[in-house]
């Protein structure tokens, strides 16, 4: 829906909320898609959407729940932590095991234990806390394991009779083929079903040439797969090849909507679950940690500009142009490393071909160095009357930039190299190095030429 739509709903919403008049609030709910539905959960304070959609899940369970998982389940999950298990067990049942499991995952431990027990005595309710027990980030975590599959001794016309009896499973995008033990051993696409003889077996029509994943596959390496192949839908198989469910291109597109978030916060330091409406308290706890890291480093540069005290007493025009090389540096550093750190999380970039994008990024780094040098060189000895000045603070930019592009480059690589998270902890470094290398060289080029600088009074 349109936002200018979704505006106006959201404040008829807000208005039949105040009238109290429950059954018109219902019906406009039930109007409305999942999708927008969550929209404007997340518009309404707290209270009123809790009340929402309280009064939704009794109207239309499944629709209150399919909000719910568009919601998010760090959200979804906060709007049912004041109910009972039984009532949670009854609307997680509405939803996709994958769904559901995301759900219960992020309710508290003394809620989601009793949860699970209950769940384990329903029917498929086991398949919930099967996939809980795959680890996070996983592809056994996201899959949903009721995916249609056919036996390679069918007939095309039986396939398309248990076809059109399935009911409870994934959108069908692909048919996958199984033999007598469950291993994967083809895909038939449905216009070739169609197309065949109804007496042909599915194993002479089966492509055997397929890509699967396996259950404990890294989800962001599933989502490149996805993305790579142009796949609807991939099949996630056990370490004997056994089809144990299915990742559908709509759990694809919420994992790089997700992990494209995660690296942007990472290289902010800032933790991927906070929000722009979470507690004060909790934003406060998630960003202090890194800003006392990025406040020892800041001393440690600070520590190099005292060495040159003396130099900065004779010449004190170059504490207004420290700030000038340094902050260009990190700019610089920034640039390098968003693209770094997005080539790694691509598959773009591996140490085989790490040497190209070096020299690539380190020719950018002097280039930029040497037309940013320029003009600050220019605007130095207008505003300084001191030429020397100005090639001084030009050469520090060159200096700092390659620098930062080198550097930006290297420290994703040997951190990933080191199962860190490249995005989590370069920008501490690189902000280290382009202060550090910054005032080096600026104030090192300075005292070398001390002689030829015009010093003060």
């Amino acid at each position: 829906m349109p936002q200018r739509k979704l505006d106006v709903v959201l404040d008829s919403v807000k208005r039949l909320m105040r009238m109290g008049a429950t059954a018109n609030l219902v019906n406009l709910l039930q109007k409305q898609h999942p999708a927008d539905l969550a929209h404007l959960f997340s518009e309404l304070a707290d209270k009123e959407r809790q009340s929402a959609f309280t009064l939704l899940a009794e109207r239309n369970t499944k629709l209150a729940m399919e909000a719910l998982s568009e919601l998010g389940p760090e959200a979804g999950a906060a709007l049912l932590r004041e109910r009972t298990a039984e009532e949670i067990v009854k609307l997680a049942q509405e939803l996709p095991s994958d769904d559901a499991a995301a759900l219960i995952d992020y309710l508290p431990e003394e809620l989601s234990a009793p949860v699970l027990e209950l769940l384990q005595k329903r029917p498929a309710g086991g398949d919930v806390g099967d996939l809980l027990e795959y680890a996070e980030q996983t592809a056994g975590r996201i899959m949903n394991p009721k995916v249609f599959a056919l036996a390679e001794d069918m007939t095309a016309s039986e396939a398309i009779t248990a076809l059109q009896g399935s009911r409870d499973v994934e959108v069908v995008f692909y048919l996958y083929v199984i033999d007598a033990r469950r291993h994967l051993v083809g895909v038939v696409s449905l216009r070739r079903l169609l197309l065949v003889s109804p007496e042909t077996p599915l194993k002479r029509i089966m492509t055997t040439d397929l890509i699967s994943v396996r259950a404990d596959m890294d989800q962001e390496e599933v989502a490149r797969l996805v993305a790579s192949y142009n796949l609807l839908a991939i099949p996630v198989v056990d370490e004997e090849n056994k089809l144990v469910g299915v990742i559908t291109v709509d759990d694809v597109i919420d994992v790089i909507k997700d992990e494209a978030t995660e690296d942007v916060y990472r290289l902010a330091g800032v933790a991927s679950d906070d929000r722009v409406f979470s507690r004060a308290s909790e934003s406060l706890r998630k960003r202090l940690p890194w800003l006392l890291i990025n406040l020892a480093t800041a001393f440690l540069a600070a520590s190099v500009v005292g060495l040159f005290k003396g130099t900065i007493d004779k010449v004190v025009a170059l504490a207004i142009y420290m700030p000038v090389v340094a902050g260009m540096g990190g700019n610089a550093a920034t640039q390098t490393l968003t693209v770094i750190v997005r080539g790694i999380a691509l598959g773009e970039l591996t140490w085989s071909n790490s040497r190209k994008a070096l020299l690539k990024e380190a020719a950018v780094g002097v280039g930029n160095g040497v037309a940013c040098g320029a003009i600050g060189a220019l605007v130095a000895w207008l505003f300084s009357s001191d030429p020397m000045l100005g090639g001084i603070l030009a050469m520090a930019m060159i200096i700092n930039m390659f620098v930062a592009a080198t550097a930006g480059t290297l420290i994703p690589l040997m951190l990933r190299a080191i199962k860190v998270d490249p995005a989590l902890a370069s920008s501490v470094f690189i902000t280290t190095l382009t202060d550090v290398f910054g005032f080096l060289s600026f104030l090192g080029l300075a005292k070398l030429f001390l002689s030829h600088l015009r010093q003060s009074g």
